[in-house]
């Protein structure tokens, strides 16, 4: 597996995140079955805008070389999306979020799991 692949893959499901966020949060919210309010609309709006700024990011550095930096950007990465999968798992289970918050975890945790088999294999 190759680096260029896992952040091209992160950035078009950031691009596709920064999207819903950005234009259909309503949405969103209604199928993870979260009421929405102006709250959580605002919060969605802004979180859309970090979701377009990380989906540059990953296509900027899809081809960059073996490096200090494009290690650090996927060992955030694993670091947040393993937090995001397990929050989102704790907010299921606690009845908060809908079963569609269930689709989030599955793409966190194969994001995961692909910038994991590049750092673990040295490929990073």
């Amino acid at each position: 597996m190759l680096f260029a692949h896992v952040a091209l893959a992160a950035a078009g499901a950031t691009l596709i995140l920064a999207t819903g966020w950005l234009f259909f949060g309503r949405l969103l919210l209604r199928r993870w079955r979260i009421e929405p309010n102006v709250a959580a609309l605002l919060l969605g709006r802004r979180i859309g805008a970090v979701y377009l700024g990380l989906s540059a990011i990953f296509f900027l550095a899809s081809n960059a070389p073996a490096s200090e930096l494009r290690s650090a950007l996927s060992l955030g990465t694993i670091i947040v999306c393993s937090l995001l999968a397990v929050l989102g798992l704790a907010d299921f289970q606690a009845r908060r979020a809908g079963p569609a918050i269930l689709v989030s975890v599955l793409v966190e945790v194969l994001l995961v799991a692909g910038f994991s088999t590049i750092e673990l294999s040295g490929a990073a």
